[in-house]
């Protein structure tokens, strides 16, 4: 596909089952290939037949989810482009609704296999549960639904790529503007906020509208699964084993009990050190000495080069990783107008490797971002000598672990971008930011619990429940005048639009990554050997071993979240007194 930024790859083994040349775009040549896997599996007498059908099945979903992600990736580089979306959505119209039953049956045929429980069941356990749930809750009469619901997302991410604003003379995307929040011309950020906000507001109708019809096909795909609403079918479909949604309202808690004291602190601070009667929506960026912002890199190339320095100096293995990314041009990084907004990391499951999106504009979150997606893009190369593809990935509560874990881990590396003043306080805006997301993180989530045990709710009672959250987890924000962006603010959130309770697996993995980064602190090369072990199981374990694995403990309440907090304080507080040395230039060596 040439509007794909790389070459088409080979597999990463020779395939042994699809043919080379089928056209996985096309459903008549697909059929037979399930056709012939059902046949193989009723001829299967044994154990090693059955093991070896489990690899030619696999080979087949790779090679399918592979086609699948390279479409979805062209229509997020070129979300203005009528071939990039016309191929993405023939996959989504015309080959998923036949894979989805088909591959039911595949499951349904080894769950069924009398030949299963002579399987190993260490090494299965992870895959039967998986499958057997897969079995559980397939419904024919959702197929549709969903095919539904995926395109109801696909229009999301087409509205926001498409947003733009006429800034003093030139066209720019939202994602643009960011970097004028930084700016120390307190007038200049107010200007660009209010124009981002209310273009955003222009189209706020046709959000309500995307989200209004998803919230109603996901409550009937529930109805039609058995589950009386989508929250709780949503938590047995994301195979939420090992945790709760009360579990996820001890998140909520101890993020108001822990976090919320430090958030009010740290603007508090902000507010006396900018010397304003109030913070602003549009003051919460800016350094708060009023510094010029952080620039780490000047172009794309710039910070691709120095990121390779980092894994350089924190992991030879990493740095190849990295390398072999950037030469195989599975890199997409710069911001355009056309491009859907975000980032990700994709895996091109047949030839087992990882590609980055990101719409990088120079700033320090910049910086952050590309660190937690190669974080990702490690996994994933980890996992490449599993030839069971359900085992190359992982439960998402610990594929984040990976990503925020690089955060952290290649944080102390940043001099590679900045001058070593500047470093200190890249690190220190970097801890702030985890500090100020996990409230986010707890408002999104407990939205999202709101709305689907409130199916039936009206856009004024939506909005209504989002302000009490944001009261509570929102901390000293003055937003007199913009009460209606302040209503609106979750539609900014793609999440909540194209992957339902897909949040608060940031939090939980946040406070994985924390405990990495607390243990990297006690011993360096220990933690990471740790990490990168743990990164090697892909998913063939419960998460809570995968936890275990890397060094941390599974648990989200207070218990496990206090001393973290204490940790992320006692780090701020000695970054705070280098850059009061800095800025009196005391302790840094001219030049540095």
């Amino acid at each position: 596909m040439d509007l794909l930024p790389f070459e088409d790859l080979p597999a990463y083994k020779p395939r042994r089952f699809v043919p080379r040349e089928v056209d996985l775009g096309a459903w008549d040549q697909i059929a037979p290939l399930f056709d012939s896997l059902e046949a193989r599996l009723n001829q299967s007498a044994n154990a090693t037949d059955l093991e070896q059908w489990l690899l030619s099945w696999s080979e087949l979903s790779a090679a399918l989810d592979e086609e699948s992600a390279k479409r979805y990736i062209a229509m997020t580089c070129h979300t203005d482009n009528p071939e990039a979306e016309a191929g993405y959505l023939h996959f989504v119209e015309k080959i998923e609704p036949g894979l989805k039953p088909r591959q039911f049956k595949l499951a349904q045929l080894y769950v069924d296999h009398p030949a299963r429980p002579m399987l190993s069941q260490e090494r299965y356990e992870v895959f039967d549960r998986d499958t057997k749930l897969h079995v559980e809750l397939f419904r024919l009469e959702n197929v549709p639904l969903e095919t539904e619901e995926a395109k109801l997302s696909q229009q999301y991410q087409k509205l926001s790529g498409a947003l733009t604003v006429q800034f003093r003379g030139e066209e720019k995307t939202l994602v643009q503007m960011g970097r004028y929040l930084e700016e120390v011309d307190r007038a200049l950020r107010q200007e660009s906020w209010e124009l981002v906000a209310q273009r955003r507001l222009l189209e706020a109708e046709k959000f309500d509208d995307i989200f209004d019809r998803l919230v109603e096909l996901r409550q009937q795909i529930a109805k039609n699964a058995g589950f009386k609403n989508y929250r709780d079918y949503a938590f047995r479909k994301l195979g939420r084993f090992d945790y709760t949604p009360e579990d996820c309202e001890l998140f909520h808690q101890a993020v108001e009990m822990e976090v919320m004291p430090v958030v009010r602190e740290l603007q508090a601070e902000r507010q006396t050190r900018l010397g304003l009667e109030t913070l602003r929506p549009w003051d919460l960026t800016v350094d708060a000495l009023n510094r010029a912002p952080l620039r780490p890199f000047e172009g794309v190339e710039q910070m691709v080069g120095r990121t390779l320095q980092v894994f350089q100096r924190l992991d030879s293995e990493l740095a190849a990783g990295f390398q072999q990314m950037q030469n195989l041009n599975l890199l997409d990084l710069g911001n355009r107008k056309g491009k859907a907004p975000g980032g990700y990391q994709s895996t091109l499951p047949e030839a087992r490797v990882p590609f980055i999106f990101m719409n990088a504009i120079g700033i320090q979150r910049d910086v952050e971002t590309i660190l937690h997606e190669s974080g990702h893009a490690f996994h994933a190369l980890a996992t490449r000598n599993e030839d069971l593809y359900a085992y190359r990935g992982a439960p998402i509560e610990f594929c984040e672990v990976a990503s925020m874990s690089m955060e952290l881990l290649g944080n102390d590396f940043l001099e590679e971008f900045y001058r070593r003043p500047e470093a200190s306080r890249a690190r220190r805006t970097h801890l702030e930011g985890i500090m100020s997301i996990l409230p986010w993180i707890a408002t999104v989530d407990a939205f999202q619990h709101w709305v689907y045990t409130h199916p039936s709710h009206t856009r004024a009672e939506r909005e209504a429940a989002w302000l009490d959250l944001v009261k509570r987890f929102g901390g000293d924000v003055d937003w007199r005048g913009y009460e209606a962006v302040r209503g609106r603010l979750w539609q900014r959130q793609l999440h909540i639009f194209i992957h339902a309770f897909y949040y608060i697996e940031y939090g939980i993995a946040q406070l994985g990554a924390l405990q990495v980064w607390a243990n990297s602190r006690r011993d360096k090369v220990q933690a990471l050997q740790l990490y990168k072990n743990a990164l090697k199981l892909g998913g063939s374990r419960p998460l809570p071993e995968l936890f275990a694995a890397a060094g941390c403990r599974f648990e989200f309440s207070r218990s496990t979240m206090a001393p973290l907090v204490r940790l992320v304080r006692e780090e701020l507080a000695a970054l705070n007194a280098r850059e009061k040395a800095a800025v009196a230039n005391i302790g840094f060596p001219r030049g540095e």
